[in-house]
């Protein structure tokens, strides 16, 4: 088997696979590496939250639709839990046909797997990257499958969602020092397409809209996280209603209920030469506002668009590397500072902050002009 190749993608996660077939739309010889058995990321249960900017994308890769269909979210309801200050962002209002859209990750990957199918990739599944090398003239991956070891040569590799024991740079990290607990549930009144951001004081509470009704990701402290997994069924809803409000009526649960640490990972830029990370290889995000994978989807798409450009012949080589850092950098910071602030400003008990923070949200309800611009860097990133 040739093992040269104009691109190496490690990673077949969304972001990966997002890349690897915007490089082949190029015509660039790309091998896919995927540690995992395809067929156990197609099983996929979790939810993702696509922004319209993410959507536009995912159709130039020719993978939307998807099946099951997602659920649109025309409007975008934020708050603060005993506070005053509500901002109702719409899709009438950003002139767009929805804002976002909530899918099973299964289903995008699955989408996305066809779409390799059909393409020039060359898939790699089973396949993990042990070491990443090179010089100015070419990159070396060190590979394990089924126990055989080799090595890949090519212009340049791409970390997506892969590669986590690579160590390729400086990680800065911040434990939060809160988990997420994410189910399906279902409410008495339907939920007509809308999404909740509720904040309260140990973090955001948000419900995304789907087809068992809503998907919650609830931030709280560890231990309280811990506890409400643990409660039965009746226990955990009567919380859920005292902690988002009545409005929705009372919840039922809908599937099982899982709990993630979060924390927020920003990578600096690999050592290694003709070497690149993007999505989680490059930045972890807090799931406030969702935009973790929608700015590692651009990383892909803007990686893509810029080898296009300039030409694959030397997808690796410096002039070309410096800049696409130099035009992700704005989105990339601007993204992690959002959401950052976010949780620094609203999931704090102070009480001079609850006042200061109900007057920003209820400013914003009252400025079309600022509305449209927050849902905007929100749907295509700060450059939106």
């Amino acid at each position: 088997m040739d093992e040269s190749n104009d691109i190496i993608v490690v990673g077949g996660g969304p972001v990966g696979a997002a890349l690897a077939l915007g490089l082949d739309k190029q015509g660039c010889k790309v091998t896919l590496l995927e540690a995992r058995a395809q067929a156990g990321a197609e099983d996929d249960a979790r939810t993702l939250a696509l922004s319209h900017g993410s959507r536009l994308i995912l159709e130039r890769l020719g993978v939307w639709p998807l099946s099951p269909p997602p659920t649109a979210i025309m409007e975008i309801n934020v708050s603060q839990r005993s506070g005053f200050g509500r901002v109702e962002l719409t899709a009438a209002e950003a002139a767009l046909p929805a804002l976002g859209y909530v899918v099973e990750y299964g289903a995008l990957q699955r989408a996305l797997t066809a779409a390799l199918a059909h393409s020039g990739v060359q898939v790699e599944s089973g396949c993990a990257a042990l070491a990443v090398s090179g010089d100015t003239q070419q990159a070396r991956v060190a590979v394990e499958q089924a126990g055989v070891r080799r090595e890949l040569q090519a212009t340049l590799v791409a970390i997506a969602d892969g590669g986590a024991g690579l160590e390729l740079s400086q990680v800065r990290t911040r434990d939060y020092a809160q988990s997420a607990l994410v189910c399906d549930v279902a409410s008495e009144q339907p939920h007509r397409n809308r999404a909740f951001e509720r904040f309260t004081d140990e973090g955001p509470l948000a419900l995304l809209p789907n087809a068992q009704g809503w998907a919650l990701v609830w931030t709280a402290r560890p231990q309280r996280a811990a506890q409400l997994a643990a409660l039965d069924e009746a226990a955990f809803c009567a919380q859920l209603r005292q902690a988002f409000g009545n409005s929705l009526g009372a919840f039922t649960l809908r599937g099982r209920r899982r709990v993630f640490p979060l924390h927020l990972k920003v990578a600096a830029r690999p050592v290694a030469p003709r070497c690149v990370q993007i999505g989680n290889a490059a930045q972890t995000l807090h799931p406030v506002a969702g935009q973790g994978f929608n700015l590692g989807l651009r990383d892909a798409f803007e990686l893509a668009r810029l080898i296009a450009v300039r030409g694959a012949a030397d997808a690796g080589g410096n002039e070309l590397l410096n800049t696409f850092f130099n035009q992700r950098r704005f989105d990339r910071t601007a993204t992690i500072l959002f959401t950052d602030s976010l949780i620094r400003l609203f999931s704090k008990d102070i009480p001079f902050l609850m006042p200061a923070r109900g007057l920003g949200l209820a400013a914003l309800a009252v400025i079309p002009a600022a509305r449209k611009f927050v849902a905007r860097r929100m749907i295509f990133g700060a450059r939106g």
